[in-house]
């Protein structure tokens, strides 16, 4: 059978539509789901497609959808299920795990995946040079840590092997009970070593493979186009050893900033899924029980980052890297008013960084929300209501929700604390970019959970590790999230991580706002995307089903 392009599709679509006689003009949306394209809104352009190197949720579902891992997502409640990896064992230690990759698994070029393709791949996000910002989701195999900080040379000495094409073995350090959790995440998806070599050394990053026409991957979907500001177009690939299960031809990333935008996008028919909802639009929403709006529940907090070790500005270095004007800052917000007059969804206020109920865990420490002892810290400083205090600025990328949040802090810390901060905003590249390089003072910031355990919100700010923008180090914090890490009884690895909590809230290097949740209008004939902690959706599943009236 002749494969029909996209373009004949949705002619054939629209055309079909034009018999039905009813004399209703279809909408973009309809004549894409009747072509088998999803629409979603991004919510901004990506920082790139190299799963080794982007970081953001919004890069997650574009590299989703492009490359496969070990494991799939099962996308009704994320646990694993099988990906190029058709079975898998642990050893009785649980230390070892080997896993059998099926021989008709194949990256888009036609070639096989194979368990060297992997090795390459881990050895890749692993090197030095490259400077993967995840590099440390793979180090707690052994060696991975020592060989990505130039410790150990051999790369052969880490705990990865292939017995053969099809049998990868993975040696870890200690038992780690989310590890199928962990290896499903972005960081240990593979790529396609002939097409890196192609553009440059395995270690060199940023180089144009990602670019439409080079791109090689093994997943659901192939790049098919990407229009920079506009939209990113996959289709299905017919390559994926699971095509008979995928439903859909194609997904369309669009890259709309302006929550107004998105939402007219949305009523005007074009679009099938928002990546939000603006705020002053949900509380209505909610009252008139409209069935598009979702209110999901997220693993997820939303803070602002506090750069500890400011470059080039003395007199803001020293005011931000004393905890007690960090603590002071967290103090004097009304994290009440935030989720109640400007966020709006149900968020609750986060008085601790990791969100209640992550793998179990309940943080026991508790921010302090008190004027008085706030002014009383900042005076102990040596800044009495405010005076001799350096102007601030505070971080956040392009979004009206952001600027709402940041309007509020910015009105806070002025009556309550009498210092001027000044608000600074970046699109969404740039942005990522200043964190990374700590060309920031306060930012704005949201961390989603890689996987269902409180260390993935905790082990980040460890000394050294990249995602650690604040440029915070603490001996006593590294030991609680080390300690943790090796302990096997879960009750005595939680009662580290509550101390490491405890750590968080008195040296205040991030300060928590709100626990989030997953706000976004999606269209009635759209299946299969249903409620998860994570915010993953594996685009395979995803359907169409006729809504009554179609």
């Amino acid at each position: 059978m002749q494969r029909i392009g996209w373009g004949r599709l949705l002619l054939l679509a629209s055309l079909l539509s034009g018999l039905g006689g009813c004399g209703r003009h279809q909408t973009t949306a309809e004549q894409k789901a009747a072509a088998g394209i999803l629409v979603i809104n991004n919510a901004a352009e990506p920082s790139g497609l190299d799963p080794q190197n982007v970081t953001g949720l919004l890069e997650s579902r574009l590299v989703g959808a492009l490359f496969e891992g070990l494991v799939n997502y099962n996308p009704h409640d994320l646990s694993a299920i099988p990906g190029v990896a058709e079975s898998w064992t642990m050893s009785a230690d649980g230390r070892q795990w080997t896993f059998h990759l099926r021989t008709t698994a194949r990256w888009s070029n036609g070639d096989p995946v194979t368990a060297q393709d992997f090795l390459f791949s881990y050895e890749r996000i692993l090197r030095p040079k490259f400077g993967a910002e995840y590099a440390s989701m793979l180090h707690c195999v052994h060696g991975a840590k020592a060989f990505n900080e130039g410790k150990l040379a051999d790369f052969s000495q880490v705990g990865f092997r292939a017995p053969d094409a099809h049998t990868l073995v993975v040696q870890l350090d200690e038992p780690v009970p989310y590890f199928l959790g962990l290896i499903a995440h972005q960081s240990w998806l593979p790529v396609h070593p002939p097409t890196i070599l192609k553009f440059g050394t395995i270690d060199a990053m940023n180089t144009p493979w990602t670019r439409p026409g080079s791109l090689v991957g093994n997943g659901a979907f192939v790049l098919e186009s990407w229009e920079v500001a506009r939209h990113i177009i996959v289709k299905k690939n017919p390559l994926y050893w699971d095509r008979a299960h995928v439903s859909l031809n194609g997904v369309e990333f669009r890259a709309i900033t302006d929550l107004f935008s998105e939402e007219r996008a949305f009523r005007g028919g074009e679009l099938h899924i928002t990546g939000t909802v603006p705020p002053y639009k949900i509380k209505e929403m909610i009252e008139r029980k409209s069935p598009e709006l979702r209110l999901d529940p997220y693993l997820s907090c939303s803070f602002i980052r506090v750069n500890c070790k400011v470059q080039g500005n003395p007199e803001v270095c020293k005011a931000l890297s004393d905890a007690r004007v960090r603590r002071a800052l967290g103090m004097v917000i009304d994290r009440r008013q935030i989720v109640e007059k400007v966020l709006r969804a149900g968020e609750s206020p986060a008085l601790h960084f990791t969100p209640p109920g992550t793998g179990g865990f309940e943080a026991r420490a508790r921010w302090s929300e008190d004027v008085k002892a706030a002014q009383a810290l900042l005076a102990e400083a040596g800044y009495p209501n405010g005076k001799n205090f350096p102007v601030l600025e505070y971080l956040y990328n392009t979004s009206e929700g952001s600027q709402m949040a940041a309007q509020a802090y910015q009105e806070m810390w002025r009556q309550r604390l009498g210092i001027h901060v000044e608000l600074k905003n970046q699109e969404w590249k740039v942005y990522l970019s200043s964190l990374h390089k700590g060309d920031y003072q306060l930012a704005r910031s949201a961390w989603s959970g890689d996987y269902n355990d409180p260390n993935t919100f905790l082990e980040m700010f460890i000394t050294g590790n990249e995602l650690n923008e604040c440029n915070w180090s603490d001996a006593e914090y590294d030991r609680l999230i080390g300690q943790a890490a090796r302990e096997i009884n879960p009750v005595k690895r939680f009662e580290y991580f509550q101390q490491a909590e405890a750590r968080l809230v008195a040296e205040a290097p991030v300060l928590p706002i709100a626990f989030n949740k997953n706000k976004f209008l999606i269209r009635p004939e759209v299946k299969g995307w249903y409620p998860t902690l994570l915010d993953m959706h594996p685009l395979n599943a995803v359907h169409f089903e006729p809504t009554k009236g179609d």
